[in-house]
């Protein structure tokens, strides 16, 4: 096999709660994984020797991402140097966003890589892998909707939602560890509450004045989700008719993602 093309879906946290911070740096949480229809696309072409990426989004061509870097700690257990892989991307995922698209591209890379190589890699190796990649990507590759305990890798099979999904996007680009050190500091004040939705999302709300604003506005009627750390906020509902008003209510220049949930995710058939 010479050549793999697959999508990588994007993920939503239905729930999330962080527990406490572990002597690796991690945090222990508690969520729930819901991968929906919004997908980057890639491909894998076997080549000699180099990794080059090819994509419609400037960052993604250099090394500094989770492609060139999932790529090249599989290479390291290539015996035959030569081989090499051109991968094209065209990014549809909002970057961070809290919707897990750079997890879902690494473990993309890292199943793709591993057939197309002939590696025969075990599933805990390649999990090993995606671990050191980042905490998201262990559930990407286990390709279905789940609750994770642990950081996120401690993964057990859910059904999924049947409601469809608003993905709102402040573009707004948010760093994850800004994002964790940001509620540490909220949670020392006794006073700062946590929503039982996601406990970065009034941490979210409190710090971006537009976001706050359109929460207050919609808040009442329509229950406003945050995904990871934010910054894409999601609705889910059954008909267009349910989500009329609010869609008069978002900022023009926002960003708006009309999902559908997915049970499983297209690495499954790789």
């Amino acid at each position: 096999m010479n050549f793999i093309e697959t999508q990588c879906p994007a993920k939503i946290n239905l729930f999330l709660r962080v527990l406490n911070k572990r002597i690796d740096g991690y945090h222990n949480i508690e969520t729930s994984f819901q991968l929906v229809d919004l997908c980057d696309l890639m491909s894998f072409e076997r080549t000699t020797d180099e990794i080059i990426i090819e994509s419609n989004k400037d960052f993604l061509r250099g090394q500094d991402n989770t492609i060139f870097t999932s790529a090249s700690k599989i290479k390291e257990y290539l015996s035959d140097k030569e081989y090499g892989v051109k991968i094209s991307i065209q990014k549809n995922i909002p970057t961070g966003s809290g919707m897990g698209g750079g997890s879902s591209n690494a473990a993309s890379t890292i199943i793709a890589l591993n057939k197309l190589w002939n590696l025969n890699l075990s599933e805990n190796k390649l999990i090993s892998i995606a671990k050191e990649i980042g905490a998201d990507v262990p559930f990407f590759m286990f390709g279905k909707n789940a609750l994770g305990t642990g950081i996120g890798d401690e993964l057990q099979e859910t059904s999924s939602i049947k409601k469809n999904i608003l993905v709102i996007d402040p573009l707004i680009h948010n760093s994850s560890k800004n994002m964790f050190n940001l509620l540490e500091e909220w949670k020392e004040n006794e006073n700062n509450s946590l929503s039982k939705q996601n406990h970065f999302l009034n941490v979210f709300i409190e710090k971006n004045e537009e976001v706050k604003d359109f929460v207050k506005n919609t808040g009442k009627n329509y229950s406003i989700n945050l995904t990871g750390s934010g910054s894409c906020m999601f609705i889910c509902y059954k008909d267009g008719k349910e989500i009329n008003e609010i869609l008069k209510k978002i900022p023009s220049k926002w960003r708006l993602f009309f999902c559908k949930p997915l049970q499983y995710s297209p690495i499954c058939y790789i």
